[in-house]
């Protein structure tokens, strides 16, 4: 089974910074997309930042300029280096890939983390 784990997260002052990392594991054949998505209480989910496998990023306005995501394709992690953080950006972040498995046949699904919880607060 494809399987994501992320780690990372905390409590943070604001105006601090975290790094989350996330790793994937399993009968892999190519990460198409690597992303974290944040969800804050009594909000939907929201994309936070993503990366395809050309290196192509896109970022959420409210995060652009603070925020970094990066992968590594060799090893098969991501991580999301977030600088500057603010009380807003207190959420559950979701790491999310867009991965191919290892199979018989094209194999393209969507996968998540369980999600490691970000708090910034003084």
């Amino acid at each position: 089974q494809v399987q994501l784990v992320e780690s990372g997260g905390g409590l943070v002052q604001p105006g601090g910074s975290l790094r989350l990392s996330c790793a994937a594991s399993g009968p892999i054949f190519s990460i198409n997309a690597m992303g974290w998505y944040r969800q804050a209480p009594g909000k939907q989910r929201e994309l936070v930042a993503i990366i395809i496998s050309s290196g192509m990023t896109n970022y959420a306005d409210s995060v652009k300029g603070r925020f970094t995501i990066s992968r590594d394709n060799g090893k098969n992690t991501g991580s999301l280096q977030m600088n500057n953080l603010l009380p807003e950006n207190t959420a559950v972040y979701y790491c999310y890939g867009l991965i191919s498995r290892i199979a018989t046949r094209p194999d393209t699904s969507n996968y998540w983390g369980q999600g490691t919880q970000v708090t910034v607060s003084s």
